[in-house]
Protein backbone atom coordinates (compact mmCIF):
# COMPACT_ATOMS: atom_id res chain seq x y z
CA UNK A 1 0.00 0.00 0.00
CA UNK A 2 1.91 3.15 -1.46
CA UNK A 3 -0.13 5.43 1.20
CA UNK A 4 0.67 8.32 4.12
CA UNK A 5 -1.40 7.61 6.92
CA UNK A 6 -2.03 10.23 9.70
CA UNK A 7 -3.77 9.60 13.24
CA UNK A 8 -5.21 12.38 15.38
CA UNK A 9 -4.78 10.69 18.61
CA UNK A 10 -2.68 7.79 19.75
CA UNK A 11 -4.97 6.13 22.94
CA UNK A 12 -5.71 2.71 23.08
CA UNK A 13 -7.55 2.50 19.80
CA UNK A 14 -5.35 4.74 18.00
CA UNK A 15 -2.35 2.73 19.23
CA UNK A 16 -3.60 -0.86 18.32
CA UNK A 17 -4.06 0.37 14.99
CA UNK A 18 -1.03 1.63 14.01
CA UNK A 19 0.64 -1.23 15.86
CA UNK A 20 -1.39 -3.69 13.31
CA UNK A 21 -0.56 -1.36 9.86
CA UNK A 22 3.23 -1.70 11.62
CA UNK A 23 3.10 -5.42 12.20
CA UNK A 24 1.64 -6.31 8.94
CA UNK A 25 4.02 -4.13 7.04
CA UNK A 26 1.03 -2.43 4.93
CA UNK A 27 3.41 0.69 4.90
CA UNK A 28 6.83 1.93 5.98
CA UNK A 29 6.85 3.31 9.35
CA UNK A 30 8.20 6.66 8.06
CA UNK A 31 4.88 6.50 6.40
CA UNK A 32 2.81 7.25 9.13
CA UNK A 33 2.30 9.99 11.44
CA UNK A 34 0.26 10.44 14.79
CA UNK A 35 -0.41 14.02 16.41
CA UNK A 36 -0.44 13.61 20.23
CA UNK A 37 -0.51 16.23 22.81
CA UNK A 38 0.94 14.12 24.97
CA UNK A 39 5.14 14.13 25.11
CA UNK A 40 4.73 10.84 27.13
CA UNK A 41 2.68 8.93 24.44
CA UNK A 42 4.91 10.45 21.54
CA UNK A 43 7.35 9.06 23.31
CA UNK A 44 6.25 5.47 23.51
CA UNK A 45 5.32 5.63 19.76
CA UNK A 46 8.68 6.73 18.85
CA UNK A 47 9.67 3.71 20.73
CA UNK A 48 7.85 1.35 19.69
CA UNK A 49 6.99 2.03 15.92
CA UNK A 50 9.61 4.21 14.92
CA UNK A 51 6.93 6.53 13.36
CA UNK A 52 6.76 10.48 12.84
CA UNK A 53 4.94 12.45 15.38
CA UNK A 54 4.23 15.87 16.36
CA UNK A 55 1.91 17.54 17.94
CA UNK A 56 -0.17 19.98 14.95
CA UNK A 57 -2.84 18.15 14.06
CA UNK A 58 -2.72 20.07 10.96
CA UNK A 59 1.10 19.16 9.74
CA UNK A 60 -0.15 15.39 10.34
CA UNK A 61 -2.90 14.84 8.20
CA UNK A 62 -1.46 17.98 5.27
CA UNK A 63 -0.01 15.54 2.87
CA UNK A 64 -1.88 12.15 4.37
CA UNK A 65 -4.01 10.10 2.37
CA UNK A 66 -6.04 8.43 4.73
CA UNK A 67 -6.78 10.46 8.49
CA UNK A 68 -7.61 8.24 11.54
CA UNK A 69 -9.36 10.30 14.13
CA UNK A 70 -8.75 8.27 16.69
CA UNK A 71 -10.00 11.15 19.68
CA UNK A 72 -12.78 11.23 22.37
CA UNK A 73 -16.08 11.89 20.46
CA UNK A 74 -16.81 14.84 22.71
CA UNK A 75 -13.71 17.22 20.92
CA UNK A 76 -14.46 15.41 17.20
CA UNK A 77 -15.95 19.31 16.74
CA UNK A 78 -12.83 21.14 17.31
CA UNK A 79 -10.64 18.61 15.45
CA UNK A 80 -12.71 18.84 12.16
CA UNK A 81 -13.01 22.15 12.23
CA UNK A 82 -9.36 22.49 12.66
CA UNK A 83 -8.35 20.85 10.10
CA UNK A 84 -10.68 20.89 7.52
CA UNK A 85 -9.12 23.57 5.40
CA UNK A 86 -5.98 21.62 5.33
CA UNK A 87 -7.23 17.79 4.14
CA UNK A 88 -6.16 16.57 0.56
CA UNK A 89 -9.74 16.63 -1.21
CA UNK A 90 -8.15 13.02 -2.04
CA UNK A 91 -7.82 12.30 1.49
CA UNK A 92 -10.38 9.33 3.68
CA UNK A 93 -10.84 10.18 6.99
CA UNK A 94 -11.79 7.38 9.18
CA UNK A 95 -13.83 8.06 12.25
CA UNK A 96 -13.88 5.18 15.69
CA UNK A 97 -15.72 6.89 18.35
CA UNK A 98 -19.38 6.17 18.64
CA UNK A 99 -22.47 8.57 18.16
CA UNK A 100 -20.09 10.02 15.05
CA UNK A 101 -22.60 9.42 12.00
CA UNK A 102 -21.53 10.28 8.67
CA UNK A 103 -24.23 12.85 7.66
CA UNK A 104 -22.77 14.81 11.44
CA UNK A 105 -19.01 14.11 9.68
CA UNK A 106 -20.02 15.55 6.62
CA UNK A 107 -21.83 18.38 8.18
CA UNK A 108 -18.26 19.33 10.14
CA UNK A 109 -16.05 18.42 6.89
CA UNK A 110 -17.66 19.23 4.14
CA UNK A 111 -20.50 17.23 1.78
CA UNK A 112 -17.47 16.35 -0.65
CA UNK A 113 -15.35 14.85 2.18
CA UNK A 114 -14.52 11.12 1.75
CA UNK A 115 -15.45 9.40 4.94
CA UNK A 116 -15.72 6.09 7.01
CA UNK A 117 -17.42 5.53 9.92
CA UNK A 118 -15.86 2.26 11.59
CA UNK A 119 -16.72 0.70 14.97
CA UNK A 120 -13.92 -1.53 16.07
CA UNK A 121 -13.38 -3.20 19.81
CA UNK A 122 -11.26 -3.67 22.26
CA UNK A 123 -9.24 -6.81 21.32
CA UNK A 124 -7.98 -5.15 18.67
CA UNK A 125 -4.98 -4.19 21.21
CA UNK A 126 -3.79 -7.93 20.83
CA UNK A 127 -4.43 -8.60 17.12
CA UNK A 128 -8.36 -10.12 17.38
CA UNK A 129 -10.20 -7.12 17.02
CA UNK A 130 -13.87 -6.97 15.08
CA UNK A 131 -14.82 -4.08 12.90
CA UNK A 132 -17.70 -2.58 10.93
CA UNK A 133 -17.19 -0.53 8.80
CA UNK A 134 -19.65 2.12 6.72
CA UNK A 135 -18.28 4.68 3.94
CA UNK A 136 -20.05 7.47 2.28
CA UNK A 137 -20.71 7.68 -1.63
CA UNK A 138 -17.62 9.38 -1.90
CA UNK A 139 -15.17 7.16 -1.11
CA UNK A 140 -14.20 4.64 -4.33
CA UNK A 141 -13.80 0.92 -3.89
CA UNK A 142 -10.24 0.82 -4.35
CA UNK A 143 -9.94 3.68 -1.52
CA UNK A 144 -12.38 1.18 0.86
CA UNK A 145 -10.27 -1.51 0.16
CA UNK A 146 -7.15 0.35 1.56
CA UNK A 147 -8.97 1.06 4.80
CA UNK A 148 -10.61 -2.56 5.09
CA UNK A 149 -6.83 -3.70 4.99
CA UNK A 150 -5.74 -1.11 7.44
CA UNK A 151 -8.82 -3.31 9.83
CA UNK A 152 -8.04 -6.55 8.87
CA UNK A 153 -4.22 -6.13 10.38
CA UNK A 154 -5.62 -6.01 13.45
CA UNK A 155 -8.46 -8.24 13.43
CA UNK A 156 -11.27 -9.00 11.10
CA UNK A 157 -13.93 -6.31 9.58
CA UNK A 158 -17.61 -6.35 8.14
CA UNK A 159 -18.89 -3.66 5.67
CA UNK A 160 -22.21 -2.85 7.36
CA UNK A 161 -25.14 -0.85 6.98
CA UNK A 162 -25.10 2.52 9.04
CA UNK A 163 -28.18 2.20 10.25
CA UNK A 164 -27.58 -1.49 11.64
CA UNK A 165 -24.59 0.20 13.65
CA UNK A 166 -26.25 0.34 17.13
CA UNK A 167 -26.48 -3.13 16.78
CA UNK A 168 -22.81 -3.72 16.06
CA UNK A 169 -22.15 -1.87 19.22
CA UNK A 170 -24.55 -4.40 21.14
CA UNK A 171 -22.89 -7.35 19.44
CA UNK A 172 -19.36 -6.35 19.16
CA UNK A 173 -18.52 -2.91 20.07
CA UNK A 174 -19.21 -3.18 23.77
CA UNK A 175 -19.32 -6.92 24.31
CA UNK A 176 -15.93 -7.75 25.64
CA UNK A 177 -17.20 -6.23 28.81
CA UNK A 178 -20.03 -8.61 28.96
CA UNK A 179 -17.62 -12.00 28.04
CA UNK A 180 -14.99 -10.44 30.83
CA UNK A 181 -17.97 -10.74 33.43
CA UNK A 182 -18.35 -14.03 32.40
CA UNK A 183 -14.78 -15.63 32.49
CA UNK A 184 -14.59 -13.67 35.78
CA UNK A 185 -18.02 -15.16 37.42
CA UNK A 186 -16.43 -18.66 35.67
CA UNK A 187 -13.12 -18.34 37.62
CA UNK A 188 -14.98 -17.26 40.68
CA UNK A 189 -17.08 -20.55 40.74
CA UNK A 190 -13.46 -22.52 40.08
CA UNK A 191 -11.98 -20.67 43.16
CA UNK A 192 -15.10 -21.52 45.20
CA UNK A 193 -14.16 -25.36 44.81
CA UNK A 194 -10.66 -24.41 45.21
CA UNK A 195 -8.59 -24.09 42.46
CA UNK A 196 -6.02 -21.51 41.76
CA UNK A 197 -7.33 -17.86 40.86
CA UNK A 198 -4.11 -17.61 38.24
CA UNK A 199 -5.45 -21.59 36.88
CA UNK A 200 -9.45 -20.22 37.17
CA UNK A 201 -8.90 -17.24 34.80
CA UNK A 202 -6.38 -19.24 32.12
CA UNK A 203 -9.15 -22.37 32.28
CA UNK A 204 -12.05 -20.11 31.91
CA UNK A 205 -10.61 -17.65 29.10
CA UNK A 206 -9.24 -20.40 27.28
CA UNK A 207 -12.38 -22.21 27.45
CA UNK A 208 -14.26 -19.22 25.95
CA UNK A 209 -11.53 -18.16 23.44
CA UNK A 210 -11.62 -22.07 22.01
CA UNK A 211 -15.16 -21.70 22.19
CA UNK A 212 -15.20 -18.68 19.68
CA UNK A 213 -12.56 -20.54 17.99
CA UNK A 214 -15.18 -23.28 17.03
CA UNK A 215 -18.11 -20.77 15.75
CA UNK A 216 -16.03 -18.87 13.55
CA UNK A 217 -13.88 -22.17 11.98
CA UNK A 218 -16.32 -24.68 12.26
CA UNK A 219 -19.25 -22.58 10.70
CA UNK A 220 -21.66 -24.63 12.63
CA UNK A 221 -24.80 -22.70 14.88
CA UNK A 222 -23.98 -22.46 18.12
CA UNK A 223 -27.01 -24.63 19.19
CA UNK A 224 -25.29 -27.24 17.43
CA UNK A 225 -22.05 -27.17 19.17
CA UNK A 226 -23.33 -26.44 22.54
CA UNK A 227 -25.39 -30.15 22.20
CA UNK A 228 -22.06 -31.15 21.03
CA UNK A 229 -20.74 -31.32 24.44
CA UNK A 230 -24.37 -31.88 26.27
CA UNK A 231 -23.69 -35.58 27.25
CA UNK A 232 -27.79 -37.38 28.30
CA UNK A 233 -27.92 -37.14 32.19
CA UNK A 234 -24.18 -35.53 32.13
CA UNK A 235 -22.59 -32.67 33.83
CA UNK A 236 -23.23 -29.84 31.09
CA UNK A 237 -27.06 -30.65 30.53
CA UNK A 238 -27.41 -29.80 34.10
CA UNK A 239 -25.50 -26.72 33.87
CA UNK A 240 -27.71 -25.44 30.83
CA UNK A 241 -30.99 -26.68 32.35
CA UNK A 242 -29.88 -23.73 35.61
CA UNK A 243 -28.31 -21.14 33.06
CA UNK A 244 -31.90 -21.37 31.19
CA UNK A 245 -33.87 -21.06 34.83
CA UNK A 246 -31.74 -17.88 35.90
CA UNK A 247 -32.63 -16.55 32.45
CA UNK A 248 -28.98 -16.54 31.29
CA UNK A 249 -30.17 -15.84 27.73
CA UNK A 250 -32.80 -13.36 28.13
CA UNK A 251 -30.26 -11.36 30.11
CA UNK A 252 -27.79 -10.98 27.89
CA UNK A 253 -30.23 -10.06 25.42
CA UNK A 254 -31.98 -7.63 27.68
CA UNK A 255 -28.65 -6.12 27.95
CA UNK A 256 -27.63 -6.17 24.95
CA UNK A 257 -30.98 -3.62 23.93
CA UNK A 258 -30.24 -1.15 26.50
CA UNK A 259 -27.20 -0.75 24.99
CA UNK A 260 -28.38 -0.82 21.40
CA UNK A 261 -30.80 2.02 22.69
CA UNK A 262 -27.97 3.90 24.28
CA UNK A 263 -25.96 4.18 21.66
CA UNK A 264 -29.25 5.15 19.24
CA UNK A 265 -29.13 8.27 21.41
CA UNK A 266 -25.94 9.23 21.10
CA UNK A 267 -26.19 8.80 17.41
CA UNK A 268 -28.99 11.63 17.81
Amino acid sequence: MNKKIAFIGSGNMGGAIIGGIISAGLVPAASVTASDPSEAARGRLIEKYGINVTTDNKAAVRDADIIFLAVKPNIYSAVSAEIKDTLSPSAVVVTIAAGQTLEHMAGMLGKKAKIVRAMPNTPALVGEGMSALCPNDNVTDEEFADVEAIFRSFGKCEKVPESLFDAVVGVSGSAPAYVYMFIEAMADAAVAEGLARDKAYTFAAQAVLGSAKMVLDTGRHPGDLKDMVCSPAGTTIRAVIELEKTGMRGAVMQAMQVCIDKSKEMSK
